[in-house]
């Protein structure tokens, strides 16, 4: 596909994007983080530094002139950029959609989801969705096809079965309540996958602020549950809700994954910094 049929793709992906995408782009330039890229000595273009020279060393190697300043002999190291890919799945479940206040899970996710991916971008790492059309890469048509993907009609929980390269990273974002979620983060890491969970609460899911006759609905329909006093159960709820954090978290440090909680209530910069730290960034 040469440049201008690229160019057409692009800009028909963005014209129907919502403005998910602006504010995004807002987010991501808000917390300037800078270049992404790991940067180590190897192939490159760009000056790194001098170090003594080492037995290993080729004679071409040596920087004459740094060396002629001092008694020793010195090597002049460049620069290598190492992109990585970076997939992103979001669960697209029922629950996903739950939220007391302004926000819900779903809507933040996606909105850290397409921020991190902009920083990626503009660091050089390939990005992907998973399932999405087209192979993951490090242009803003990436960025408009994860958003597309993001708006496409699921339900889907768990990410799909694909298989990736050994050296990618997943970052996941679900509040990990569905069934089996767990054990598909445990099959990964064992694909030689490394991964990062962003667990999604909103702050009634935590608090559990209900009190006197309360009837709680599932948010995909079926079993429905009424309380004459709620706060009757709420130790008990929130004993339970914080297990099942802690075996999220558990479960993620046990594969050596990542896992982070972002509540809904608050601002989303925080722990998008701390997304980007844990991929690489600096």
């Amino acid at each position: 596909m040469n440049f201008s049929a690229l160019q057409h793709e692009a800009d028909g992906l963005g014209a129907g994007l919502p403005p998910l995408m602006v504010e995004a782009d807002h987010l991501a330039a808000s917390v300037s983080l800078g270049v992404h890229g790991r940067r180590r000595a190897g192939m490159g273009e760009s000056f790194w530094q001098f170090r003594r020279y080492a037995s290993h060393d080729s004679a071409a190697a040596i920087d004459w002139r740094q060396s002629a300043r001092s008694s020793h002999i010195f090597v002049r190291e460049r620069e290598w950029e190492a992109a990585q890919t970076v997939w992103f799945w979001r669960d697209a479940s029922a629950g996903m959609g739950f939220g007391s206040g302004r926000v819900s899970k779903r809507a933040r996710a996606d909105l850290l989801l397409m921020a991190l991916a902009a920083l990626l971008v503009r660091g050089g790492e390939r990005v992907g969705f998973l399932g999405m059309d087209g192979g993951p890469a490090a242009s803003r048509l990436a960025l408009t096809r994860i958003g597309r993907a993001l708006f496409a009609p699921s339900a889907a929980a768990l990410p799909p079965s694909l298989p990736l390269a050994r050296a990618s990273q997943l970052v996941w974002f679900s509040d990990f309540l569905e069934p089996g979620a767990l054990d598909r983060v445990q099959e990964l890491a064992r694909q030689g996958i490394s991964g990062h969970l962003v667990r999604l609460v909103d702050p009634a899911e935590e608090d559990f602020p209900y009190s006197g006759r309360t009837r709680f609905e599932s948010p995909g329909g079926g079993a429905d549950e009424i309380f004459g006093r709620a706060e009757r159960v709420r130790d008990q709820y929130r004993a339970r809700f914080t297990a099942h954090g802690e075996e999220v978290a558990a479960v993620a440090a046990r594969m050596g994954w990542s896992a982070t909680v972002h509540r809904t209530d608050h601002a989303p910069q925080g722990a998008l910094i701390a997304l980007h730290a844990a991929i690489g960034g600096s």
